[in-house]
């Protein structure tokens, strides 16, 4: 009976601690957070924080989400609870200046007019035409108004993205003037919308700029100006052929008085090359550079060589010419593990994809900082210019080399700038000089601030997002970051490094990088020996048609074979059944070690795992027993 007592009290007791835990958790532990994935994938970032702590003026977010939605399709009410939970740590970050409002827009109710009146998307869910909605509005005190038309899970990872650039956006009036020089059709091509007759995304503005022009005022920058207007804080020289001497001082000067500049420059413009010319043919020159500037600022760069790598190498069609269907295009490749996760504008950055790259280097004698931003792997390699003009993926592949040396597509350049030019260099025939050129600079007054990006095909849409048609709506779905990765270092670049905030969370798809990696060189070392399978083959079906023929390949009448003549043929056919065995052998290897890793893992997961906690639970049990017996005795 004693025990009993005991036993009763215990469990009131452990009751009693439980709610007490609760209650206090309840008044002293809301809002408290451990994040414990990789990458802090639900940590809001510091520049998102910045961004709260600093608002000046309360700000509203409407959050309209029909129910139905979430118990039509599952996933979205998970997603759903996980914008309601953001919103709620913004409104806790920003202590008071950001309202919260969340409604279920019912069909044919007043919410759902307040849902269609601030542009959300409604997307019929039955054939009634009953139309639910997933989107957000906010507003300012001036009635400024931004949305977010629906929360689409294709863009689940970009929500601290898209919802800091929203609060940002209704914070900040006033947008830093960005200026923006290029020989690309960044803003749009009419010719080639016209040809695609608005069937495509051919043509429309690169989605890069349109990021960009989210959060800055964009100001297009002629490629012959004399002078860069004072009012531009950051120059973007993205892609801009061929500039004039004159135009080079103008960048040069904008420098020297304290302006932040971000140059792209390319050895290969993938993005040029598929731009008709105004005669129609496509451009036999698509290289970009600032050689002059470049030489006198410390910066190497060569428009002869791009670098590939087997790291993230893209899977391509192979030509028509070749047996494969996809090959690794090593000239194209993501940028994964080479991304500086110590500078702000790159520091939560998944993947950034290039394509044709060049590469920089500091000057031996420079008296700069240089610090990488993007950087290829250990298993990089210099492919000619040459090479991709008219690109064999399979030939390519089976010549690529690596060097095991890491090399530079985009790096940080702080110092003290000396002036590539002595003064205002001669203009070209015809042209006078602006009335309103500044006095010659000689160097910067202090340590100048810029970014070289040796690849512009960074910017083109194909290698960082997927434009898709959303129920009559173009969306762009991105796949990697190379949008946030322009509007972060422009955002550094403008003095707002709370601007970081803008930016995609980390991806949680976690790739097996080991069977890539094993599959990519496997597969190198396969398409070599494949390419000189084939060479050998071409040579035995010449030398075949040759002996019957008689031994001239165009000779029309059949040549009796002789005994030498045929051992010859069970010679060469006796040569390509070995090399198609090592061929085989090759491939078998491949498989052979991914097939070991595979079944290491099962054995660990399905065996290992269960059995050492089991081992655990009966040595708890053990000593359980034990303290038990002890307390019997």
């Amino acid at each position: 009976m004693r025990r009993l007592t005991f036993s009763i009290i215990g469990v009131i007791a452990a009751l009693a601690i439980a709610v007490g835990i609760n209650m206090f958790a309840d008044a002293r532990l809301v809002g408290t957070q451990l994040d414990l994935t990789k990458g802090g994938l639900y940590t809001l970032s510091d520049g998102t924080r910045k961004i709260l702590s600093g608002l000046k003026e309360p700000i509203t977010l409407r959050l309209f989400y029909s129910r139905r939605l979430g118990a039509t399709v599952p996933v979205y009410g998970g997603y759903a609870d996980q914008v309601r939970e953001m919103l709620q740590r913004y409104a806790q970050v920003a202590d008071g200046r950001i309202k919260l409002e969340f409604y279920d827009p019912e069909p044919f109710s007043d919410t759902e007019d307040r849902a269609v009146a601030y542009g959300l998307q409604g997307i019929p869910v039955d054939q009634g035409g009953t139309q639910i909605y997933f989107g957000l509005a906010g507003t300012n005190l001036q009635d400024d108004e931004r949305t977010i038309a629906f929360f689409q899970t294709e863009r689940q990872r970009f929500l601290e993205f898209d919802l800091t650039k929203l609060v940002y956006e209704l914070s900040n009036p006033k947008r830093p003037v960005i200026g923006v020089m290029s020989s690309l059709p960044l803003d749009g091509d009419p010719r080639m919308m016209m040809m695609s007759r608005g069937q495509g995304p051919a043509g429309q503005p690169y989605a890069s700029t349109m990021l960009l022009r989210q959060t800055n005022s964009v100001q297009t920058i002629a490629t012959d100006v004399q002078v860069i207007p004072p009012e531009v804080e950051v120059l973007l020289v993205a892609q801009a052929q061929n500039l004039p001497d004159a135009t080079q001082y103008a960048v040069d000067q904008f420098v020297m008085r304290g302006g932040r500049l971000m140059a792209m420059v390319d050895p290969w413009s993938e993005a040029t090359a598929a731009t008709p010319s105004q005669t129609g043919q496509p451009p036999t020159d698509t290289s970009s550079n600032l050689k002059k500037l470049f030489d006198a600022w410390g910066i190497e760069f060569d428009t002869s060589q791009i670098v590939g790598d087997l790291t993230g190498a893209w899977r391509v069609r192979a030509g028509p010419e070749d047996k494969n269907q996809a090959v690794n295009y090593v000239a194209w490749f993501n940028i994964r593990d080479g991304v500086n996760h110590d500078d702000p504008a790159t520091v939560d950055l998944g993947q950034v994809g290039v394509a044709s790259a060049g590469f920089l280097r500091k000057a031996d004698k420079a008296d700069i900082t240089f610090t990488p931003l993007l950087s290829t792997s250990a298993r990089s390699g210099l492919i000619s210019v040459d090479q991709v003009k008219q690109p064999r993926p399979v030939q390519m592949l089976a010549d690529f080399k690596p060097d095991g040396t890491s090399r530079v597509v985009a790096a940080r350049v702080r110092g003290t700038l000396k002036s590539a030019f002595d003064g205002p260099p001669p203009l070209a025939e015809g042209q006078t000089r602006a009335e309103n050129l500044p006095a010659h600079k000689a160097q910067t007054d202090g340590a100048a601030n810029m970014v070289i990006v040796a690849d512009t095909d960074i910017l083109a849409d194909r290698f960082w997002v997927r434009v898709s048609d959303f129920f009559g709506q173009q969306q762009a779905m991105p796949f990697a970051d190379n949008g946030p990765f322009l509007a972060n270092l422009i955002g550094t670049l403008a003095g707002g490094d709370a601007l970081i905030g803008l930016r995609s969370r980390g991806d949680t798809n976690r790739p097996f990088t080991l069977v890539q990696e094993m599959q990519a060189d496997a597969e190198a070392k396969f398409r070599q020996t494949e390419q000189g399978l084939t060479k050998h083959l071409e040579e035995v079906e010449k030398k075949l048609r040759g002996l019957r023929s008689g031994g001239g390949e165009g000779s029309k009448t059949e040549a009796v074979i002789t005994a030498e003549q045929r051992a010859a043929i069970d010679e060469a056919r006796k040569d390509i059944v070995d090399t198609r065995r090592q061929l085989r052998a090759v491939q078998l290897e491949l498989n052979r070690d991914i097939s070991s890793l595979d079944a290491a893992l099962k054995v660990f997961t399905i065996v290992l795992v269960p059995a050492l906690l089991t081992i655990v639970a009966i040595i708890l049990a053990l000593v359980q027993r034990g303290r038990r017996a002890r307390a019997r005795a």
